[in-house]
C-alpha cells in the first residue's frame, strides 16, 4: 500500500475505538485505509491484528464497497500449508531415499508399523 511503513495509514480500529461505541466516527477513520485497500486492486487483505480485522471486514469493507477478504497472518499460513496425501508409489520413494540416507551415514533404522 502507498504510503507505507511509518507513513502508513491507521484503519481506525485501533486504540480500542473498535470496542468503543463511536462508530461513525471509526467509520470516517478509516476511510484512507479503505481508500489505500481499494488503490491496490487486491481480493485478500492481510491483517496484523484483531482490530484491525474487524474494523477492515466488519467495518470498511461494508461502509466503502471493498470487495475484499479479510484474514490473520496465520490464517494466511495455515491455508498455504495444505499438504495432499502421498500415493503409495511416493511414499515408498521417500522410504527407499530416508534407507540409503541412514545407510550412508551409518544409521542402525528401526521400521516403524503403521
Amino acid at each position: 500500500m502507498v504510503p507505507n511503513r511509518h507513513n502508513q495509514y491507521c484503519c481506525g480500529g485501533g486504540g480500542g475505538a473498535w470496542a468503543m461505541p463511536y462508530d461513525k466516527e471509526r467509520i470516517y477513520y478509516g476511510r484512507k485505509k479503505a481508500e489505500q485497500i481499494k488503490n491496490t486492486g487486491a481480493k485478500v487483505v492481510i491483517a496484523p491484528c484483531h482490530n484491525c480485522r474487524d474494523q477492515i471486514m466488519k467495518g470498511l469493507t461494508k461502509e466503502y464497497d471493498l470487495e475484499i477478504e479479510t484474514m490473520y497472518l496465520w490464517e494466511l499460513v495455515a491455508e498455504s500449508l495444505i499438504i495432499e496425501p502421498w500415493s503409495q508409489e511416493e511414499v515408498e520413494k521417500a522410504h527407499a531415499e530416508r534407507d540409503a540416507q541412514f545407510e550412508k551415514f551409518g544409521i542402525e533404522l528401526e521400521e516403524e508399523e503403521w
